[in-house]
């Protein structure tokens, strides 16, 4: 999977496990900020997203200063997994 499939797949399961039912993967853009006032996420959001790393991409995110680092928009979740993903390949 290429990055542009991997950011698009990930917008469906942003959507899908947050429940975003307004919103469609085009709503969403690659470095649109997730948490703040576009589309409003919170401390609570940022754990499902980090149980869908784990559940999807099979990704650990132990440390919460971690997480804030990744977990900033789209562009940045799609490079951890393939930086992840090269790590274990």
């Amino acid at each position: 999977m290429n990055r542009e499939e991997l950011k698009a797949e990930l917008k469906v399961h942003i959507i899908k496990y947050l429940n975003l039912l307004d919103l469609t993967p085009e709503d969403i853009k690659d470095d649109e900020i997730l948490f703040g006032e576009t589309l409003g996420l919170d401390s609570i959001d940022s754990i499902e997203l980090i149980v869908m790393l784990e559940r999807e991409y099979k990704i650990k995110i132990k440390d919460p200063k971690e997480g804030r680092k990744v977990l900033v928009d789209v562009n940045h979740i799609a490079d951890y997994i393939i930086t992840q993903n090269e790590k274990t390949a």
